[in-house]
């Protein structure tokens, strides 16, 4: 099970996609890190967006994706525009993966129960991948027993 982990932040969707063959994890090569929407974007970019999205998902035979959610208000609100990404990703149609959101308390219950199995810094990914990477090892746990 292929699963993509995402964190929205400004107007990036950074994504790590992991994956888990008999019991054991690994990381897909996936040469996209992040797909953007333009700040002053209008709805032809947004379909860009959403169809960039899809085409990533199906390229890499994703069955999951775990979005790390964001407060809709507060001191760690998350931005209009993430907003709309995530709509749009929740919204694509014509593929065959699911949609996740995983709020912060659940990551962190969940990283509390089951430690990441290796070392962030021994992955290979880029620093500003790590929220998507764990957001992807939390939904890989909770797709085997939704």
């Amino acid at each position: 099970m292929i699963v993509c982990g995402v964190e929205l932040t400004g107007s990036d969707a950074v994504v790590c996609l992991l994956n888990m063959d008999r019991g054991q994890f690994n990381l897909p090569e996936c040469k996209v890190r992040k797909l953007s929407l333009p700040k002053n974007h209008g709805r032809e970019d947004l379909k860009r967006f959403q169809t960039a999205f899809a085409e990533l998902m199906a390229e890499h035979g994703v069955t999951s994706v775990a979005i790390k959610e964001r407060m809709p208000k507060g001191k760690f609100a998350g931005g209009a525009i993430s907003f709309k990404m995530e709509a749009a990703i929740q919204l694509t149609t014509g593929t065959e993966f699911t949609v996740t959101m995983l709020p912060p308390a659940l990551i962190k219950s969940t990283l509390a129960s089951n430690p990441l199995p290796i070392a962030f810094a021994d992955t290979g990914l880029k620093v500003f991948q790590e929220a998507a990477f764990t957001a992807a090892y939390v939904g890989q746990l909770h797709g085997r027993c939704p």
